[in-house]
Parts: C-alpha cells; structure tokens; sequence
C-alpha cells in the first residue's frame, strides 16, 4: 500500500483509517476510498491494474497442477490477482470487503469465471473453512491494525485446505513495537502464528520494491500439513 503515491492520497488513506479506527470498525474504510474514487483506479493506492508481479513470478516458478484446485483470493481488490489464477484454471473464489471494489471487478472482467463476492476477512463464511487449495494472501494483514491481527491471521489460515498452500505477500519489520500506519508491516511473532496454526512454511522470499527501497517485503509460501500422512 502506498508505494509511490500523492501526498494527498496518502493523507486520505491515514485520515480514513484513523476515523475506521475510531468507530471500531477498522476495516470499514476500505469502501469509502473506493467509493470516492469514482471509478477512477488511480484514486486506489493498491490497484496496480495487472497482476503482483512476485505473484506471477511463483506461478511461472511453480508448475502447478490447478485441475480441479480451489484458490481463494483474499481481499481481491479490482480483481487482477484473481483474474492471473484463473487464467491457470483454478476455480478461483475472490472477495473484498468493499461492495464497489466487487462490482468493479465484475465491470472489469463481464466475461471471467472467477465468482467475486462480498465478504469479511473478520467474519469468514463458515463454509470457507479449510475449503481452498491455494490461498492468497497480498498485502490485506498489513492494512488491519495490531488491534486485530491476530484474528486477521486466524482466519486468513482458517481457509486453507488440509495439503493446501498459503502465499502469503506482505510488508515486514524488524520490530515488536508497533509501527504507525497504514500499512502496519508484520513482525516475525506474527507471522509465527501462521506455524502455530498448523502452516508449515516452505519458502521465504524476501524482495525490495523500487519505488521505496527502505520497505522490506516478503513472500511467503506454507504448506498445510496433512495430519495422516504427517503421523506416518
């Protein structure tokens, strides 16, 4: 979030965090900022209008086999991310939080087999749990508050299947102490609680972005263990 934005279109982003915040609704402002961008992509800090190239490039990496696979993409925003696992034929599940970021996915992609539906990261559809074999996660933990994060990151785990995969894309810190934001990068206590909930990890990437080569960033891929054959 936030890369190489106008002064002001961060000040908004902070502004209406802090009012969510406020209200003890600290994911409520994500639809007043795409409400008010009018249909305008560039008035949404995130929306890059192609797919996280770190994204693509494990998909290039990974030969996977999406034949029958179920992804789930977390937070999918104007839908690129969702549009690029499709594309390798999983059956892709892609929510947002906001009802105008869902429609505009669905202006954006008329013609797409992705299913975009509304729904909250904090109040995950009890029919999700452990239902996808691919999960992404790209940067959504990060714009919650530590207020939050540990039942953020319970549910983002809570949907991946047993054997599933959790891709993980996210800004990090070196610190325990809490960071100002938005965004809010992750600790490494934090990102341990993915391993406490029964995530093991696979791969850990850590890259920089041109725009602000001071921000460290990571990708992450876990892997849910399958309890029988992990007792054998």
């Amino acid at each position: 979030m936030l890369e190489q934005q106008p002064e002001n279109l961060q000040l908004l982003v902070k502004q209406l965090a802090t009012e969510a915040l406020q209200k003890s609704e600290p994911s409520a402002w994500f639809e007043v900022l795409y409400a008010e961008a009018k249909g305008d992509a560039a008035q949404v800090p995130w929306a890059k209008l192609t797919p996280h190239p770190y994204l693509q490039d494990w998909l290039t990496t990974h030969k996977l086999s999406a034949q029958g696979q179920k992804a789930l993409v977390i937070g999918c925003g104007l839908g690129d991310d969702a549009e690029a696992l499709a594309q390798r034929g999983f059956e892709v599940t892609a929510f947002d939080i906001s009802s105008t970021a869902i429609s505009w996915c669905q202006q954006r992609f008329p013609n797409s087999p992705v299913n975009y539906v509304i729904a909250d990261l904090l109040a995950i559809p009890s029919e999700w749990h452990l239902a996808f074999d691919l999960v992404f996660e790209c940067r959504n933990i990060q714009a919650l508050p530590l207020s939050v994060r540990s039942s953020v990151i319970s549910s983002v785990a809570s949907v991946v299947a047993s054997s599933g995969t959790l891709l993980v894309i996210t800004r990090i810190r070196e610190t325990e102490a809490e960071p100002s934001g938005p965004p809010w990068p992750l600790s490494n206590s934090e990102l341990a609680q993915f391993e406490n909930l029964g995530l093991h990890q696979v791969e850990h990437l850590l890259f920089l972005e041109s725009e602000q080569i001071d921000v460290k960033h990571v990708r992450i891929e876990y892997q849910r263990l399958n309890p029988a054959t992990h007792s054998t």
